[in-house]
C-alpha cells in the first residue's frame, strides 16, 4: 500500500531533479510549504537533489514560513470575523489537547514543540484561534521553522552526527 507522504516526496525530489538548477530552490520553497514536509523535509528534498545544504535550507524554511504567514494572516480575519458574530468554535479533544499544552508552554513551547506532533501550519492556526496576536505567532513560528530547519540541515550534512557515530 503506497503513503501518499512518501510518494509527494519522492514526486519532489524527481521534480528537482528534472528542471534547470536555478529553478530547484522554488521546487524546494514549494515543498516546504506543504503541511507534514514542512521546512526541513524540504531541505532534506533539495539536499538530496544535490542542492548546497545552505539553499535548500533557506528556500525549504522560506516556504514553510510563506504559506504559515499566510495561514496566519487569513485565520486572524476568520477569527475576527467569527467572535465579532458571538459564536466560538466547539470544543473537540484535539482542540483540548492543544489548549492544554498552550496554557503549560505558552506560544514558545508550542511553537517549538509543536512540530514534533503537528505540522507548523496546523499549530500557527491553532495559535491565532486561541487568540494569541498574529505577530506573535509569526514571530515564534519563524524561530521554530528556522530553528527545526537548521538542526535537520546540519545532520544531514553531517554536522550533527549521531550519538552512536
Amino acid at each position: 500500500m503506497a503513503n501518499p507522504l512518501t510518494d509527494l516526496i519522492v514526486n519532489f525530489q524527481e521534480l528537482v531533479a528534472d528542471v534547470p538548477t536555478a529553478v530547484q530552490p522554488l521546487i524546494v520553497a514549494l515543498a516546504g510549504a506543504v503541511p507534514f514536509v514542512e521546512g526541513e523535509g524540504a531541505a532534506a528534498i533539495g539536499i538530496v537533489g544535490g542542492i548546497h545544504p545552505v539553499v535548500a535550507a533557506l528556500a525549504g524554511a522560506a516556504g514553510n514560513f510563506l504559506c504559515v504567514a499566510l495561514l496566519v494572516l487569513l485565520g486572524s480575519r476568520v477569527r475576527s470575523a467569527v467572535t465579532g458574530r458571538g459564536e466560538g468554535a466547539r470544543p473537540t479533544a484535539r482542540r483540548e489537547k492543544f489548549q492544554k499544552a498552550f496554557t503549560r508552554y505558552g506560544v514558545p513551547g508550542v511553537s517549538l514543540l509543536g512540530p514534533l506532533l503537528l505540522p507548523t501550519h496546523f499549530t500557527a492556526v491553532m495559535l491565532v484561534g486561541a487568540g494569541v496576536p498574529k505577530g506573535r505567532v509569526l514571530l515564534w513560528q519563524g524561530v521554530a521553522i528556522v530553528a527545526w530547519t537548521t538542526v535537520v540541515t546540519l545532520i544531514i550534512t553531517g554536522v550533527i552526527r549521531g550519538a552512536g557515530a
